[in-house]
């Protein structure tokens, strides 16, 4: 059993709320529309934690401007060169939410493929596999018409969890860069994109720490927060995924 685990949010700030904080790293809820470099005069991720904390966190992984979700921020150069390395050889478990209104080509099983650049910044997914992006999905229904997708990144490559949704024909609700729709079909703007890093698992510090969030912007997403789904999908890391990437 993991030594560790925690969905609490002692402080609430607009762009992210704090679900743990270690001497040695503090993980944060990152909110949808907060960048995560900055940008002109628009502060990213980084510098928002780091003034309203008042310590500095050095970036060890992202999350797309539009993704909510966990984000683990290290408080010391040493602490990042660990955790870089824990990310870089794919040691951390990371577990994804999305919704779609698209019935996908397949309800559970592998997306692999490298990515390729595309048109006006996005990506696509071709049947090389060189340097592959792998993701396996279970999915189920969740209202009517909307499909959750929990998805277990199982490499890090920029839009890969939106790609993925993508290449199976459901590509998530608000992501319009890759044809998912703004307008739900059953009536009604979508309000967000509709991606959240939902949970992570990770050994370091001589202990295993694992962490959930469930999703807090999002009129679909409250849905999810009423939903069957998230009893059956509090502890991701306890369902039966493949130990090795599959075709």
């Amino acid at each position: 059993m993991p030594s560790h685990f925690s969905s609490v949010n002692p402080l609430i700030h607009p762009a992210f709320s704090v679900v743990e904080e270690q001497p040695e790293f503090v993980v944060i809820n990152k909110s949808p529309g907060i960048g995560f470099h900055d940008e002109s005069s628009e502060p990213g991720i980084c510098t928002i934690v780091q003034n309203t904390l008042g310590y500095p966190v050095f970036p060890v992984h992202r999350l797309d401007k539009p993704t909510s979700g966990l984000l683990i921020l290290p408080k010391s150069a040493a602490m990042a060169k660990t955790m870089t390395e824990e990310f870089s050889q794919h040691r951390v478990e990371k577990y994804y939410l999305a919704l779609s209104d698209q019935k996908p080509s397949k309800k559970q099983g592998w997306v692999t493929g490298d990515m390729v650049k595309s048109r006006g910044g996005a990506w696509k997914l071709t049947r090389e596999k060189k340097n592959p992006a792998v993701t396996y999905f279970y999915s189920r229904s969740l209202i009517p018409g909307v499909r959750c997708f929990l998805l277990r990144l199982y490499s890090g490559k920029t839009h890969q969890a939106r790609v993925a949704l993508k290449s199976l024909g459901a590509p998530i609700l608000g992501d319009t860069r890759y044809g998912g729709g703004s307008v739900w079909q059953e009536g009604g703007n979508v309000d967000r994109l509709y991606l959240h890093a939902f949970a992570m698992r990770f050994k370091c510090l001589g202990r295993e720490w694992c962490f959930l969030q469930t999703p807090d912007q999002g009129l679909l997403f409250q849905e999810f927060s009423r939903s069957s789904l998230m009893g059956d999908w509090q502890s991701p890391w306890e369902l039966t995924w493949p130990a090795s990437a599959g075709g």
